[in-house]
């Protein structure tokens, strides 16, 4: 069955939806504007149940389907759109741009939002299902493990969750196509800090100073062999230092400097020898130029893993919204995370990407959601709760 007739109609409503959205982003869990949106549209749409706050700001609705037939086993699905934006100065020039400075939605997150609300709309007009429909509309997606606290806040128990999905879209994939793999989708992320002290003084006088920009160099540098020279060149890693902050001025070696990063892995394994090797490097590497340094390593996101019969189901709704040939269900991984991770451990479920066509990539301040795709991913979620729950 390809894009739902009912859908197609909504298209335009859903596009407004989206760029009001867009023109308001807001950042992890501070998403109150958006959620407010959120719950009041799940409300005019008549859904049995909306309710706020749940992981903080997260908003969560129950539309019931029709009554199962005697004898008939019933269960709950959820299906999760993330809600915040990035720290980033939008570069569109849209009649629709970004209104709060410094902030933009330069993922998506507008755009799976939308296509949320489009299929609660159709799911709690139709009613075409005999089960429960879960949509839930998480908050800090973008570093803030919102969908850890809305499972640490009992969402999964509270909602008798039987099994849940999530979609995210991906620039390069052409615009009406899924893509999504059995077991390991995404990396685990890590968080990297290093505090390196060494000793401040004149830049004209280095000799005197332990210089502490010197040392991060060096501790940069040698971090990058822990992926070249560590780990089996089969397996998949990623190091990254991304942020250096030392001194103020032009001529004065700083006291101290400070380096954050990530680490990801896709691997038990892979991810403990990079915590180790990272935690005999680093303090190493600056007693050798007579510095001290501080590693934190935290681990953060797990790797979103797909259930196997789960991801072969969302496979086989995504071949009937835009034919089999259009679903690649055995992409390669990637090294970017996803908390909806915390969702997945939690219940069995799946991921999948929707294509976004030709568009700057995620976390550009270049980027924009593709409005052509809304009709694919509102159906994909339509169809996926109506062939779940057969009525």
């Amino acid at each position: 069955m390809p894009i739902v007739n009912r859908i197609a109609d909504f298209h335009p409503e859903i596009t407004t939806w989206r760029r009001d959205l867009h023109a308001h982003p807001e950042l992890l869990y501070d998403v109150h504007r958006t959620a407010t949106t959120v719950a009041d549209k799940l409300k005019s749409f008549g859904c049995d149940e909306v309710v706020p706050g749940i992981g903080r700001t997260g908003v969560v609705g129950v539309i019931r389907g029709r009554k199962a037939a005697a004898g008939q086993a019933t269960k709950v699905v959820g299906l999760r759109a993330d809600m915040d934006a990035l720290p980033i100065d939008e570069a569109n020039d849209v009649h629709y741009k970004s209104k709060n400075p410094g902030k933009m939605h330069a993922c998506g997150h507008d755009g799976h939002t939308a296509m949320l609300l489009g299929a609660a709309k159709y799911l709690a007009e139709t009613r075409n299902f005999a089960g429960t429909a879960i949509v839930i509309f998480q908050p800090a997606e973008e570093g803030g493990a919102g969908g850890k606290a809305m499972v640490e806040d009992g969402m999964m128990d509270r909602f008798g969750i039987d099994e849940v999905y999530g979609m995210h879209n991906y620039p390069g994939l052409p615009a009406g196509e899924f893509a999504l793999r059995s077991g390991a989708l995404m990396a685990a992320a890590d968080r990297i800090v290093i505090e390196i002290e060494g000793k401040g003084g004149h830049a004209a006088r280095p000799h005197f100073s332990v210089d502490t920009v010197l040392v991060g160099a060096q501790i940069i540098n040698q971090i990058q062999s822990v992926v070249s020279r560590n780990v089996d060149p089969l397996e998949s890693a990623v190091v990254s230092i991304c942020m250096f902050v030392a001194g103020n001025t032009d001529n004065v070696i700083p006291q101290t400097a400070l380096l954050r990063g990530t680490a990801r892995s896709l691997k038990p394994d892979v991810q403990d020898l990079l915590e180790r090797r990272l935690h005999e490097i680093v303090p190493a590497t600056a007693r050798l130029y007579g510095a001290t340094a501080k590693l934190t390593y935290r681990r953060d996101y797990p790797v979103t893993r797909n259930h196997a019969l789960q991801a072969a189901f969302a496979a086989s709704v995504a071949s009937e919204v835009v034919g089999r040939e259009r679903v690649d269900d055995n992409i390669a991984p990637v090294m970017g995370a996803e908390d909806f991770s915390f969702m997945l451990n939690a219940r069995p479920g799946a991921f999948i990407f929707i294509g976004n066509g030709a568009s700057s990539g995620l976390h550009h301040p270049a980027y924009d959601f593709n409005d052509e795709v809304i009709p694919f991913g509102t159906s994909y979620w339509v169809r996926l709760v109506e062939t779940a729950l057969p009525a």
